[in-house]
């Protein structure tokens, strides 16, 4: 049989797009499914540690493999399972880096080779700060309890006594002053659209926005600022335990309170619902992130100490301390909790630690304060501040801390403390005279 020559070019032609077809199916980006893949991603970085997952598919283990900084072999790993935690210390703050596993020898012999990871170190933050210092009060003892810097403005709350435009003492307080970002202007609270006093001393404060501030009221009413007016709903009146030492929430419409005999209570679309502690401490803190809420406490004769987790409506006590000699880490009492970006920061007797929330490390001492601290705040890892005796106010900046401020004979405390990225604002008394204390409010800018 003869073949045509036209017949026979279409076929070579049929044959060479089945050849291509094939090349290009087999030049896929996808890897076989039985090759070894190596993948990095970055968990969490600090000033100098980092945290890296590394994952493997389709590798025996065990299996010992490089961790490769910048090209250069650092570390070997005996991989265990396929998900692994890679911890790398000792780096340099704002710094980058970047990783990536290998088989043991050449990477490009072995074959086995992860994407590479870049990775950059936060930068400290400075201990340089510029204090100036405001009092308030007449008579009687005037003090300040909590404080919210909002942007450009700062709320404080407490109990300020002053005279009257007569020279007489008012024994009305000002229950709050107000930075509006050049003078301070002393408010006047009102809480009885329920009954009561008109304006008792505020406890506590929280400010979710310019627009949108809560007042805590010593005897338990709650007051909301929207920006132009204050407000007082009896439905945002607790009257189960008194006033709140602190509050924390998500909402206008989702916040808690922690007050005294372990009292907790939830505001949830203008419903107030109680939530058994399983204690009867005095709950001084809240502070939390999603549905992760911790509160810490202690007994007012300093017998017992607790730290609370509160997630999903379950709570339990992570720890507690029913004696003066302590438990370590934290000692005999938790002043004060905060939490910020996957962080828990406890401030105690023994000083202020930092507790990774999503990953399984170490907890990690930050720096010891020689004075009780009363609260613990800050932004960010390399941005923690702490207020308490002695006027006294301590900085960490992602390594090493300072005592940024005190008066050593000034035996008032800072109660309370808020920061934003370059400014601390501490609240607290101070003692004139043996006749009255004056309220005092000090702002640090950096």
């Amino acid at each position: 049989m003869v073949i045509s020559q036209k017949l026979l070019h279409s076929f070579f032609i049929f044959i060479f797009f089945l050849l291509l077809l094939c090349t290009a199916s087999c030049n896929t980006t996808e890897p076989p499914p039985d090759k070894t893949v190596l993948t990095l991603t970055l968990e969490d970085v600090s000033c100098t540690e980092a945290w890296i997952t590394l994952k493997a598919n389709n590798l025996q283990l065990p299996a010992t493999l490089n961790l490769i900084k910048d090209n250069t072999i650092t570390k070997t790993i005996n991989l265990q399972t396929a998900d692994t935690l890679l911890y790398i210390d000792s780096l340099l703050p704002n710094q980058t880096y970047n990783y990536r596993v290998s088989g043991i020898g050449n990477p490009v012999v072995s074959g086995i080779l992860s994407n590479e990871l870049s990775v950059t170190t936060m930068d400290t933050t400075s201990h340089n700060f510029t204090f100036e210092t405001w009092t308030f009060g007449e008579h009687g003892n005037s003090v300040l309890f909590d404080v919210a810097i909002v942007g450009d403005e700062i709320w404080a709350v407490g109990a300020i006594y002053m005279k009257d435009s007569l020279g007489n003492l008012d024994n009305n307080p000002y229950n709050a002053v107000h930075w509006d970002g050049q003078k301070w202007e002393l408010k006047r609270i009102k809480t009885n659209a329920c009954g009561g006093v008109d304006y008792p001393p505020i406890q506590a404060i929280f400010a979710f926005s310019f627009n949108d501030v809560l007042f805590a009221h010593i005897d338990g009413g709650i007051s909301r600022y929207n920006g132009i007016e204050f407000t007082n709903d009896c439905s945002l009146i607790t009257q189960l335990n008194g006033s709140a030492n602190k509050m924390w929430g998500k909402s206008k419409n989702d916040f808690y309170i922690v007050s005294g005999n372990g009292f907790i209570a939830r505001y949830l679309n203008g419903t107030w619902s109680r939530i058994e502690s399983g204690t009867d401490v005095n709950l001084r803190d809240i502070s939390g992130q999603d549905n992760e809420i911790f509160i810490s406490g202690y007994a007012i004769d300093y017998s017992k100490s607790v730290l609370l987790r509160l997630s999903n409506n379950n709570i339990e006590a992570i720890w507690e301390n029913n004696s003066l000699s302590g438990t370590p880490p934290y000692g005999s009492l938790i002043y004060s909790s905060k939490v910020l970006n996957n962080n828990l920061f406890i401030a105690s007797t023994n000083g202020v630690y930092q507790e990774k929330l999503r990953i399984k490390h170490p907890i990690k001492r930050l720096f010891y304060s020689f004075n009780a601290i009363y609260k613990l705040t800050g932004t960010n890892v390399n941005n923690i501040f702490t207020a308490g005796d002695r006027s006294t106010v301590w900085h960490y900046n992602g390594i090493t801390s300072s005592q940024v401020y005190s008066e050593p004979d000034n035996l008032a405390p800072f109660y309370s403390a808020d920061a934003t990225e370059n400014i601390i604002a501490a609240v607290g008394t101070r003692v004139e005279n043996v006749i009255y204390h004056k309220a005092t409010i000090l702002i640090g800018k950096r």
